[in-house]
């Protein structure tokens, strides 16, 4: 009788490193943390956890919150109450008026000469275009308080700089902050400084990526300046377009920083936006039942404005 290991069993595997199976695979008794497959699960874990704790969690707790009443930890259930007096709150109407009124008037102004600008900054007769890119980049830098701050001053009525430049053609001074119609002005006013050449830069990059060659054949063609801007230009930028219409809706009914260091919602809550209400429920008042509604409110607008703007100027299947 031969003591020789069968040709079918399993061959001894070298010390340390598991048995070896009849396919010639290397089975070993505890599995490997480290695989190809698992790897790219562990590194996108942190920003997994991440949006768990700091944005998912919130989000729901809110929820639960909205449909509540109450003090810190002594809360109520009252369903779809805060909701119901959201509907009522002549306050809520008259923050979502003034957002919709920035919104409409502040938007088509900042995108318009965003894309002015960066027609002249993408011209190949601008001298020094990088500096003037940096030029026009700059203000988006500034701190969202930093640029109230300092539009405070400027539209202040008896010191401010611009009634200054306006006194020097024999404009009479204007109350800038004090009445509802020019506080509304302001605020719009500081929005299109901050975010015109955010805007323009990105307009910029996707002229910049439209090939050459169908203004070239457009040209041939006898097509002028306007027609190729027409027929070429605003196609070719129609994404990015639609990008920064979106953007800046989101942007805009989510407004809290300016007009809160420049107007604080006044005069006459003429510049109160639904955050700066939402805010002042949740932080002034401590009503963060009734806050978390008007939160949920502000994303279910969020939302649907988001989608009617895709679908009207999104592609078509």
């Amino acid at each position: 009788m031969s003591l020789a290991p069968s040709e079918h069993a399993p061959a001894a595997a070298p010390a340390g490193r598991g048995t070896i199976d009849q396919t010639g695979r290397t089975r070993t008794g505890r599995r490997r943390l480290l695989t190809p497959t698992s790897v790219p699960y562990l590194l996108i874990m942190p920003a997994v956890l991440g949006f768990a704790i700091f944005k998912a969690y919130p989000i729901v707790a809110s929820l639960w919150i909205s449909l509540t009443t109450g003090n810190g930890a002594d809360r109520h259930f009252t369903g779809l109450d805060n909701y119901q007096r959201l509907l009522h709150d002549p306050l809520f109407w008259t923050a979502l008026k003034n957002t919709a009124l920035i919104l409409v008037v502040q938007v088509p102004l900042m995108l318009g000469l965003a894309l002015l600008v960066a027609l002249g900054l993408n011209s190949t007769k601008v001298w020094l275009r990088p500096l003037w890119r940096l030029g026009v980049f700059v203000p988006s830098l500034t701190g969202l308080v930093a640029a109230g701050v300092m539009f405070s001053v400027i539209l202040n009525r008896d010191a401010g700089l611009l009634n200054w430049v306006l006194s020097l053609f024999g404009i009479d001074r204007v109350n800038w902050l004090g009445s509802p119609f020019w506080a509304r002005i302001g605020v719009v006013l500081v929005i299109t400084w901050h975010y015109t050449g955010y805007n323009a830069v990105i307009y910029l990059a996707g002229l910049q990526g439209i090939p050459q060659e169908l203004y070239e054949a457009a040209k041939v063609d006898g097509a002028g300046p306007i027609r190729r801007f027409v027929s070429i230009t605003v196609p070719q930028l129609r994404p990015i377009l639609l990008l920064t219409v979106v953007l800046s809706t989101i942007g805009t009914l989510q407004l809290f920083d300016e007009p809160y260091v420049l107007t604080g919602g006044g005069p006459d809550n003429s510049t109160l936006t639904v955050t700066m209400y939402l805010y002042n429920n949740g932080f002034k008042y401590f009503d963060f039942g009734y806050a978390s509604a008007l939160a949920y409110a502000l994303a279910l607008i969020v939302a649907v404005l988001g989608l009617l703007q895709v679908r009207l100027m999104g592609e078509r299947k």
